[in-house]
């Protein structure tokens, strides 16, 4: 098993490269072959990655998260996943390169540094702890991938304000499109966001007896939801709609990193009661 792992872990670079290259050269060139080719290249890259976590997970008996490099992985895997949900959702297929490079550059650092940890602490063992850590991983993804469709608007407004009608203008999907990818993503973030809290708040306090509500990360975690939180229903409610709606997303986008450098400061692990 182990050099299965130690194989594919020299192969998911590989596999995240192709796909995003065969996403990129569509882009630039609209190559009609490749709209189900590169869908497929992106399952299977997912198949394979997903392989990987489950053979590690199983080998080391923890789930992959007792490292930063370990959590480099997921991070890749989550931010692919949830663009492959989003693609299946909404059959918008000409964007995926912007995503998918994000992945290939937290792959490639992980297959790089990640070591093989057989002695981990035995908290770090528990498989709700990693679906715990999963789902917030996935979370924030969403909300990234959310931040990348409000930046690729901003691009292509101001592309149209200023009457530059360019490959970004011929190739981007319509505004209205890319206001929809965006939302559709933060929402997809804050269901996700939503199970990594509600399992942390049952589980937590049962695992830790020095757990406490006030620790820094379930805040800051708690906090960039309200505000997502906040921002989907105005969206949904009122008539929030276009530059207003992206651009929500992207200081929300600002203050979850914010949040996030905070909290790791404050928590010197992953949670500051362990």
């Amino acid at each position: 098993m182990l050099n299965t792992i130690i194989t594919i872990n020299i192969l998911l670079p590989i596999f995240y490269l192709c796909s995003f290259a065969v996403y990129l050269y569509d882009f630039l060139w609209e190559k009609k072959l490749l709209s189900n080719a590169k869908r497929i290249a992106l399952f299977l890259t997912l198949l394979l990655h997903l392989f990987y976590l489950l053979a590690r997970t199983i080998e080391y008996d923890h789930p992959p998260i007792t490292s930063k490099f370990e959590i480099f992985s997921i991070i890749a895997f989550s931010i692919c996943f949830s663009y492959f949900l989003l693609e299946l959702l909404t059959d918008i297929r000409g964007t995926g390169s912007f995503i998918l490079l994000i992945s290939l550059i937290f792959q490639l650092i992980s297959s790089l540094f990640v070591t093989n940890n057989y002695v981990v602490p035995e908290v770090l063992r528990n498989r709700l702890l990693g679906l715990h850590v999963i789902n917030a991983l996935l979370g924030y993804s969403g909300i990234t991938i959310s931040a990348v469709y409000g930046l690729l608007y901003m691009t292509l407004y101001k592309n149209i304000k200023s009457n530059k009608f360019g490959l970004i203008f011929d190739r981007l999907p319509s505004l209205e499109i890319l206001e929809r990818l965006n939302y559709f993503s933060a929402v997809i973030g804050f269901i996700l966001l939503t199970v990594a809290i509600t399992i942390g708040i049952i589980w937590l306090p049962a695992a830790f007896p020095n757990f406490s509500y006030m620790d820094p990360k379930l805040v800051g975690t708690l906090l960039v939801w309200l505000v997502y939180g906040y921002g989907i229903i105005r969206k949904t409610f009122t008539d929030w709609y276009g530059k207003k709606v992206v651009i929500f997303s992207l200081v929300g986008f600002v203050f979850a990193i914010v949040s996030l450098i905070a909290t790791n400061t404050l928590a010197k692990t992953f949670h500051s009661f362990y």
